[in-house]
């Protein structure tokens, strides 16, 4: 019987359990978009807690690319030390961490595929193979391509909001040409040992949107290039969460990733109100899903991977109330007991 704590692999990473912090926005980066010590502070936390892997969260790949209060950014080759530090600050811990790589759009406008030109979409291509490499460089055990919750990859793949009439609208072909040019561009460029992960939408749940079609096809394509792992989540930023009509109160996403590991051959991911340890071993051993990715459990708790070890029949803590994100010094959960470090 499968146990969430077996160690396994993925690609080339080494993981102490099957427990995966997903990309989270904390808001604690500087206004140019370098980490903190007290964001440090929280993968080390994370990471002293047993977590098996760390996605560190949303990571804009151009100097240009929007960004959010607080959001992270690895722009140019003068971002790379600073990530170093928190490479190995993680790495003491016993815990890999790959980087997610994003872009939302440009000078501050949150971007629709209309938008660019084909040569815009070329140099952005460029541009993702371009953070990929630096994060190799600062040691980052790998990266994270993020194309959900309708930033901009995400709304290639979306029907209703892809209204190109060019080789990358229309067809479902089409619309995960681009998802799959830069998976391409950073495998390429940063070599087969480099672990390249996809977060991608089973649906953004708005009628017509095509978006299941899109992931089935995207996934099926990018497992046969040599991609490491797929996460599969769903839902849009601003809409309710979890979206309305899904049979399940936790592991909300668990039919579709059911469905995208059946027909790949790389380990899925499923994020998306995972809090209850049965529910998700039970999972585990009757689906292909091999992982299960939470953020809001561990900002209230970090050390939830020890906890759940040694008290495999309570759930987590956080009861996914969002008071975390409104809080006026980051993204922080009022209720943790142990508060992250002051700035």
């Amino acid at each position: 019987m499968k146990s969430l704590f077996d160690e396994t692999c993925i690609g080339t990473m080494q993981l102490r359990n099957r427990l995966v912090r997903s990309a989270t926005w904390e808001a604690m980066a500087d206004e140019t978009g370098r980490l903190t010590p007290r964001l440090i502070r929280v993968y080390q936390d994370l990471a002293q807690g047993g977590t098996g892997l760390i996605i560190a969260s949303a990571t804009t790949v151009t100097a240009d690319a929007t960004r959010v209060p607080g959001m992270l950014t690895i722009p140019d080759d003068s971002y790379i030390p600073v990530y170093q530090g928190l490479v190995r600050a993680v790495h003491d811990a016993g815990t890999p961490i790959i980087l997610q790589l994003v872009f939302p759009g440009r000078t501050n406008v949150f971007w629709t595929p209309s938008d660019p030109t084909r040569e815009e979409i070329q140099a952005l291509v460029k541009g993702f193979g371009d953070a990929a490499v630096r994060a190799q460089r600062a040691g980052f055990d790998g990266v994270e391509i993020h194309a959900a919750h309708g930033y901009f990859l995400s709304q290639f793949l979306n029907a209703r909001r892809n209204a190109r009439t060019d080789e990358y609208g229309g067809t479902v072909e089409n619309r995960i040409r681009f998802l799959r040019e830069i998976v391409c561009e950073v495998m390429e460029r940063t070599g087969e040992a480099f672990p390249v992960l996809v977060k991608i939408n089973c649906s953004d749940f708005e009628e017509d949107d095509g978006v299941w079609d899109a992931c089935r096809e995207a996934c099926g394509q990018l497992s046969k290039h040599g991609i490491s792992a797929i996460e599969v989540s769903g839902g849009l930023n601003h809409t309710p969460f979890p979206p309305p009509g899904l049979p399940h109160e936790e592991s909300v996403f668990r039919d579709y990733a059911t469905e995208i590991a059946q027909i790949t051959n790389v380990p899925v991911i499923l994020v998306g109100l995972n809090r209850t340890p049965s529910v998700m071993t039970e999972i585990l051993n009757t689906t292909g899903i091999g992982y299960f990715s939470l953020s809001r459990p561990f900002m209230r708790q970090p050390g939830l991977a020890g906890y759940w070890r040694e008290n495999p029949d309570k759930p987590a803590a956080c009861i996914s109330c969002d008071a975390c994100r409104k809080q006026p010094d980051g993204n922080v959960c009022p209720f943790r007991d142990d508060p992250v470090a002051e700035k």
